[in-house]
């Protein structure tokens, strides 16, 4: 039997993690991908070896900005934050996923 995760599909981390970021506000690396994987009704599972390279990759595009705070549990922990680019590069993924998804809707129910 298929487990009920799923790794998330190629090219989607960016949109994932910024839609996360832009409703919750600043997060923590782990709590990015535990808000992923609530938000998904647990079936999207963020890999930290796919996390934090991809945040790495938006603060260095501008996407979003990282700070040194304190963890609930006290830890220190870097905090991200979706910039005004990185909103506008969410804005922009998303049409393009509503698009891609729709063509694929319509293959689905034309076959």
């Amino acid at each position: 039997m298929a487990s009920k995760q799923s790794s998330v599909l190629q090219g989607t981390l960016n949109l994932l993690v910024l839609q996360a970021l832009a409703i919750r506000g600043s997060l923590h690396g782990y709590a990015i991908a535990t808000q992923i994987f609530t938000a998904s009704q647990d079936h999207l599972k963020i890999e930290e070896g796919s996390l934090y390279p991809a945040l790495h990759r938006m603060e260095q595009d501008g996407w979003i900005s990282a700070a040194w705070g304190t963890s609930e549990l006290g830890r220190r922990a870097r905090f991200y934050e979706i910039t005004d680019a990185g909103q506008r590069q969410l804005d922009s993924e998303k049409e393009h996923w509503l698009a891609i998804t729709n063509a694929v809707n319509h293959v689905l129910q034309w076959a």
